[in-house]
């Protein structure tokens, strides 16, 4: 899996206001609990409001969303 996948899956797996184990997110994407919390923290850092720490769990606070992809045609080709 693609790292930028990985990265929207982790998003998508904090949806719905339930509080997740990095445990569970690993097992769900058949990666490391470390590569969980490493990608927690690159989301983090970029602004993506997750809420939570290690051992208790995260969270995606309500009314995150994802920009839609806006490429012009230069991007595109690119």
């Amino acid at each position: 899996m693609r790292r930028a996948d990985r990265l929207f899956a982790v998003i998508q797996a904090l949806r719905g206001g339930r509080v997740r184990r990095a445990e569970d997110i690993a097992a769900a994407l058949e990666v490391s609990v470390r590569t969980v919390y490493r990608d927690l923290a690159d989301l983090q850092a970029h602004g993506v409001p997750i809420d939570g720490e290690r051992g208790v769990g995260y969270l995606l606070r309500d009314g995150y969303f994802l920009q839609p992809l806006a490429l012009d045609a230069a991007e595109w080709d690119a």
